[in-house]
Formats: C-alpha cells, sequence, structure tokens
C-alpha cells in the first residue's frame, strides 16, 4: 500500500533551511516587506533563513545568484520574491522557468486562483512560479507584501517540509 500524504508530513523534515531572494531596482534591506514576510513566516514555522540577498533585476545576476545558492549544502529550498510582473525589467520568471526542472503546475495555478480571491482579475498579470532544480525546491511569488503573505501563508508553509521530503527520498548518499 502506498503511503498516504499525512505518512510523508510525518517523515518530512521538522525544518526546512531556506534562502530569500528578493528581486528589485529599487528595495533596500530597510524596505523589503516582501522579503521580510518570507521571513517571519517561515521562522514562525520553525523553519531557517541561511541567506537572505537583494539582487537587481537583471537576468545574468538573478541566474548566478539562484546557482550559487542552489550549490550550497546548507540551503533546501530558494524563495524569491519580485520580478515576476510582465514589465520590461521583469526577469525572474523566465530565470527560474528555465532552471526548474519538474514544475509544480499547481503552485501558480492555485496561487493565482487564491489572489484571484483577493484581487479579482489582476491575479492573471501574476507569473508566480515553483518547482524542482535537482534536488532542492524553488518558488518565485511576485513582490508585494500581500501576494507573499498569501503564497507563504496559503501554499508553501503547509507543504515545504513535504515538497523538500520528496525531492530528498531518493537521494544517493
Amino acid at each position: 500500500m502506498s503511503e498516504s500524504v499525512e505518512q510523508h508530513r510525518e517523515a518530512a523534515p521538522d525544518h526546512v533551511r531556506v534562502a530569500v531572494l528578493t528581486i528589485s531596482d529599487t528595495r533596500t534591506r530597510e524596505d523589503d516587506t516582501g522579503g521580510d514576510t518570507v521571513q517571519e513566516t517561515l521562522e514562525a514555522a520553525g523553519h531557517e533563513v541561511v541567506q537572505r540577498d537583494i539582487v537587481r533585476d537583471d537576468a545574468p545576476r538573478i541566474r548566478t545568484v539562484l546557482v550559487d545558492l542552489l550549490a550550497r549544502s546548507d540551503v533546501d529550498a530558494v524563495i524569491t520574491s519580485g520580478g515576476t510582473g510582465i514589465s520590461g525589467r521583469d526577469t525572474t520568471y523566465e530565470v527560474v522557468d528555465r532552471m526548474i526542472e519538474k514544475k509544480l503546475d499547481g503552485f501558480g495555478e492555485i496561487f493565482r486562483m487564491l489572489s484571484y480571491q483577493e484581487i479579482g482579475a489582476a491575479a492573471i498579470l501574476s507569473r508566480a512560479v515553483a518547482g524542482s532544480v535537482g534536488t532542492k525546491f524553488v518558488a518565485s511569488l511576485p513582490g508585494s507584501k500581500n501576494a507573499v503573505r498569501l503564497a507563504m501563508e496559503k501554499l508553501l508553509i503547509p507543504e515545504i517540509s513535504h515538497v523538500v521530503f520528496e525531492l530528498r527520498k531518493h537521494q544517493k548518499g
């Protein structure tokens, strides 16, 4: 008999080690409300933020920082905030989408559904995306504090440990 979701959640790690990356041309650490929200909700749920950075919305730079973070042995997941819209400077989606090996389509679909309930048709402008890069989890969220809160509370906090468990369970060595 296959294991249930509840059994998987019970076997999942108690805490996940996460790097938080804000993508913005204008945010500083003092006014990075999206990054603050990611960090606060993770820590309140017992997870560990092992790195927190802000990078300009520049595709090559975003990719370099993500590759470096994903290579770290103390990082299980990377959560980005910002750069997922459709303006000319929004490049996070393109970078992350090209890096993801297994996309979790339901993440973006459910996020937009939940977002629609809060903000209406403007939810179609979100290109939130999540998936795996090797045995690491990456989730890219919009930059607004309310969107980050929604994604963290309704999707990531309930499932991030389970996702990390699934990515690790057949890992060698």
